[in-house]
């Protein structure tokens, strides 16, 4: 048996807690379970794992590119009479509403698991989606995509912590960037959608986009049936004292993978204290004190990348509309190359995070990427690019972007312990995208509706100088957590000498 109880005393004090004489009792157990999971080969089991999640970002790049993609048909529709400003209003509510999410949603990860909150946030992003095709206001409308918001921050923490725990150490920054970037094959979806349900000879104005909302909501469905056989992380399990179910859930892994349990003489063993959960003012010192380094460079490239993304990609289609004249309908063709620098980035550049290094690829994925938007955002403002060009030039800064942004998430996923992992994951993702998110998209409806290139142009600085600060905190504290196990890059809170 791999996980091995210590045979000491079990007295407890009357209000229930341990003795002094027991602080090591029958909570402390010995285990190799982490090292056993990191030493796995890729098997069909991780490839199920990669297509479960990974279809999970598909149907939200669906959902937020039809989102960007609509903006004209929302601007154009006889009931909803939608500005630039109330299109980067009701994008900012989104992403306020993922803040909120993910703190709340992050929280409750750490405390009850990762396979639960796979179905909590799912059930709210697919009623807050349907809801939304029902909008009859902006208010509506803008409340709809908050709570929708709200399914999605919650859907990143679990995801990522699931990610981490499950996949081997030498596989896992691929792993991340890829299922992360996978929103991209959702967002050329979403643009050959939006393609047909723009079409006014084929609906009427105020139809095509209700419909495309309440089909991404059905479509989620689907995901539904592909998460019923992951199973809960091994590693909360045996933290969480439930170390039984943790054995068996790793031996039917290594059944899948290798035809057999491995031995688990072949493994060092960490000893641990199980705990029902953690305590918040654990959490706090943990993330602004133990690690507070490692908790400015999450802060620093979650912030930096939800500026960055945000603002340009939620207003991709008014700049199109406004400033290129392309009609609404067509925008969708122009956001196809846009995704597919997106999702070939991590792809092709994925597997150097994991080779190379973390901190090497996460510094020139932001700093290039930062260059390159500065110079588009230049040749932007003196009239030079087409709207054929300027997607040119997206496609090509989002291919570093998208590896950049997808590496953030990484980071902060496997610096921190396994017992704040979600909620860490949750408190860079809101208070980056509080700074950078939601200020980004509204601030850009603004400048956009000045009707001034160079107005534009100033905002494209501010995003490119806040992807370049990053890439020089990444090359000066990022941590080299390439092919590492978890537990050695951060050693659990639980950990007993």
């Amino acid at each position: 048996m791999t996980l091995q109880r210590t045979q000491l005393s079990s007295a407890k004090t009357t209000d229930g807690t341990a003795s002094p004489a027991a602080q090591s009792d029958d909570r402390v157990i010995e285990t190799s379970i982490p090292l056993r999971l990191d030493n796995l080969s890729w098997s069909g089991f991780h490839t199920r794992v990669v297509l479960a999640l990974g279809i999970t970002w598909i149907l939200d790049g669906l959902e937020v590119t039809l989102a960007g993609a609509l903006s004209g048909a929302l601007k154009d529709s006889p009931t909803m009479h939608f500005t630039n400003a109330d299109v980067g209003l009701a994008s900012s509510a989104y992403l306020a509403g993922a803040v909120l999410g993910a703190l709340g949603f992050g929280w409750l990860t750490d405390r009850i698991g990762r396979k639960k909150l796979f179905f909590i946030t799912l059930a709210v992003y697919l009623s807050a989606t349907a809801a939304t095709a029902l909008s009859w206001n902006v208010a509506s409308y803008a409340l709809f995509r908050f709570l929708t918001g709200a399914g999605i921050g919650g859907e990143y923490t679990a995801i990522n912590s699931t990610i981490q725990e499950l996949v081997p150490a030498r596989y896992r920054g691929w792993t991340d960037l890829v299922i992360n970037g996978s929103f991209w094959i959702g967002a050329a979806i979403g643009a050959l959608s939006a393609i047909v349900l723009l079409d006014p000879a084929l609906l009427a104005p105020d139809h095509g986009w209700r419909i495309a909302y309440f089909t991404g909501a059905v479509l989620g469905l689907v995901v539904l049936l592909m998460r019923m056989w992951i199973p809960e992380s091994p590693r909360w399990l045996m933290i969480h004292g439930r170390p039984e179910e943790a054995h068996r859930i790793v031996a039917d892994i290594e059944t899948s993978a290798l035809g057999h349990e491995q031995p688990s003489e072949g493994f060092e063993k960490i000893r641990i204290r199980m705990r029902d959960h953690t305590p918040l003012r654990e959490v706090a010192v943990t993330l602004f004190s133990t690690y507070r380094q490692r908790s400015l460079v999450g802060l620093t490239l979650m912030a930096a990348q939800a500026f960055f993304y945000n603002a340009i990609f939620f207003t991709f289609a008014l700049i199109l509309t406004d400033f290129f004249g392309i009609a609404a309908s067509h925008v969708g063709w122009y956001i196809l190359p846009f995704a597919a620098g997106n999702f070939l980035g991590p792809l092709l550049l994925g597997r150097l995070f994991d080779t190379v290094g973390r901190r090497t690829m996460i510094t020139l994925t932001y700093g290039i990427s930062g260059v390159l938007l500065a110079l588009s955002g230049y040749l932007f403002s003196i009239g030079v690019l087409s709207a054929q060009t300027q997607t040119i030039a997206w496609m090509v800064i989002f291919f570093f972007a998208s590896p950049a942004a997808s590496a953030a998430y990484l980071t902060v996923s496997e610096t921190f312990p396994l017992e704040v992992r979600a909620l860490a994951i949750a408190v860079f993702y809101a208070v980056g995208t509080g700074i950078g998110g939601v200020i980004g998209p509204a601030l850009f409806g603004v400048l956009i509706d000045t009707g001034s290139r160079n107005s534009v142009f100033a905002g494209y600085l501010l995003g490119s100088a806040l992807m370049m600060v990053a890439a020089a905190v990444a090359w000066r504290y990022a941590v080299a957590a390439e092919r590492k196990p978890l537990e050695s890059v951060a050693r659990p809170l639980a950990f007993v000498e």
